[in-house]
């Protein structure tokens, strides 16, 4: 399976360190050996690990195919919103991981998607990621579309490329919110030195622009309305952290002690996906209801903390 990264801003950089930052569950002494066998090339040529990116290259990886390892079907239950012989739209729950990965083979979203679907899922995504077109993380919970043959994956693609998919997000931040609503500009990259992390300070980081709207405070925590501009990793809760208000739960970005024992993960939900349908060409939107954790949170904190708006 082939993967396909083009530099945009990160001019200067190592390949070996972009790309670890680049392929998910990949270690720079991965990627190293990878190089090393001749299974990573920029511009079509091979080249050292120590190769510093221009403006532009284009890196193509070959990642080897592991034999010992199938990915199986698995009777696990979908909340489906929408289908049809293109995609299905699906609300995914929280501590699901979106598909197979180093510890995580089983279990995954991609599992019930090939239980559900049987052979109907696009290829371009690999063995691994069938029908994947985009991703959202283990404990953020909501919409995600999934591409059921190659044409609406090609669509799909590249309105994530153009940013002109709707994605609204709703959250529970820690801190008062003092402005009603508010644009956060701010480029996103790997953090300098956990590359695990992402970052508002690395040199190399992407434009990533969140627009944010209070729904209501709570003192001490807010409860606001997020809509991606663009779709940068760990957007919301990067922008969100380096501003002052982490998402709560958010142990990557936020406090490592939850004040709340109970609450597994990030309270972070994307409520609403809106998409030009492939086949058809019209606006397609569906909303994906607020799940029992959430709302649980907010009837504690109402009830718990004085309500401002």
């Amino acid at each position: 399976m082939n993967e396909y990264f083009t530099v945009e801003n990160e001019e200067g950089e190592r390949v070996d360190r972009f790309l670890a930052g680049e392929i998910e569950a990949a270690s720079r002494s991965y990627i190293q050996k990878l190089i090393k066998d001749g299974h990573i090339k920029i511009n079509g040529k091979p080249v050292k690990a120590s190769y510093r990116l221009a403006l532009g290259d284009r890196a193509e990886v070959s990642l080897p195919e592991t034999k010992d390892l199938e990915i199986v079907p698995e009777e696990i239950p979908l909340d489906i919103l929408y289908e049809d012989r293109d995609i299905i739209i699906v609300n995914k729950p929280k501590q699901m991981v979106v598909h197979p990965a180093p510890g995580h083979y089983t279990g995954t979203l991609v599992n019930a998607l090939m239980y559900h679907c049987k052979d109907e899922l696009s290829g371009i995504g690999g063995s691994r990621r069938p029908g994947i077109v985009h991703r959202i993380d283990m404990d953020t919970t909501g919409s995600l579309v999934v591409c059921k043959n190659d044409m609406a994956h090609q669509s799909l693609s590249l309105q994530l490329k153009e940013h002109s998919i709707n994605r609204v997000y709703e959250a529970v931040v820690h801190g008062n919110i003092k402005e009603d609503a508010g644009v956060i500009n701010a480029p996103v990259g790997r953090h300098p030195v956990d590359r695990k992390r992402m970052s508002t300070h690395s040199k190399n980081g992407r434009t990533a622009i969140t627009h944010y709207e209070v729904l209501k405070r709570f003192g001490d925590y807010t409860y606001i309305r997020c809509r991606l501009e663009t779709g940068r990793t760990h957007q919301i809760r990067v922008h969100m952290a380096e501003s002052g208000h982490p998402i709560t739960g958010d142990r990557v970005y936020g406090p490592k002690k939850c004040p709340f024992p109970k609450l597994v993960g990030q309270t972070l939900h994307a409520k609403t996906l809106g998409i030009i349908h492939p086949r058809t060409g019209e606006y397609l939107e569906v909303e994906a209801p607020l799940p029992s954790y959430f709302v649980e949170l907010l009837s504690y904190i109402s009830k718990k903390f004085y309500t401002f708006m």
